[in-house]
């Protein structure tokens, strides 16, 4: 991998990360899913041409977002391992309902950026599923199954990382009720003062 590629890889995946944030309204302690086929970078087939070199600075990348925003990454591995992922092992102590299972990715086996993920974490952990509140996928890898209902795409800046096609989301709250639900604090507002005496439903 030349220099200016690991560079374009950094600059387009900060970009969209960021507009993500921005987007989903991210908050310290969100946990955010990344899905990445490294062979869909180079050009290449998902699945058949994984490289490490490229796992590097989506790695450094997503790390970097992560600090800055008091993020949690989780990295999803490839369909070998059923997508478990690859998080910190603090994090479960924050989210007690992860189970960890007992697998260590290598690149033929959960993918080359699971692999560089899980080499690389203070203290990785493997859990079979989990809930982001957003994510990012580079090159088609799925990550669906692993988002919070309800799931609002983002557009991305840059619609490519390498040869990969970006697709991001972030999730949302359900919206309940029917023709009387109320969705925002303003109108709530307005509604409560607004109430006749003695409303009711």
């Amino acid at each position: 991998m030349t220099d200016s590629l690991f560079e374009s890889i950094a600059q387009s995946l900060e970009a969209n990360l960021r507009e993500l944030v921005a987007a989903g309204g991210l908050q310290p302690g969100n946990i955010l899913v990344i899905g990445t086929s490294t062979s869909e970078i180079v050009g290449q087939r998902i699945g058949t041409s994984g490289t490490l070199d490229a796992a590097k600075p989506i790695f450094e990348t997503v790390r970097r977002i992560c600090d800055e925003f008091g993020l949690h990454a989780a990295y999803q591995c490839c369909e070998h391992l059923n997508r478990a992922l690859v998080v910190e092992e603090a994090l479960l102590a924050l989210a007690p309902q992860l189970e960890p299972v007992s697998v260590i990715p290598v690149p033929k086996a959960g993918g080359a950026m699971a692999s560089y993920a899980y080499r690389h974490m203070a203290k990785p952990v493997m859990v079979e599923s989990i809930q982001a509140h957003a994510g990012i996928d580079i090159g088609s890898t799925l990550i669906g199954m692993h988002l919070r209902k309800v799931a609002v795409p983002v557009r991305p800046p840059n619609r490519h990382i390498g040869q990969a096609y970006v697709t991001m989301a972030y999730a949302r709250p359900k919206l309940i009720g029917g023709t009387r639900a109320v969705y925002t604090a303003a109108e709530a507002d307005q509604r409560y003062q607004q109430a006749a005496p003695g409303a009711d439903c």
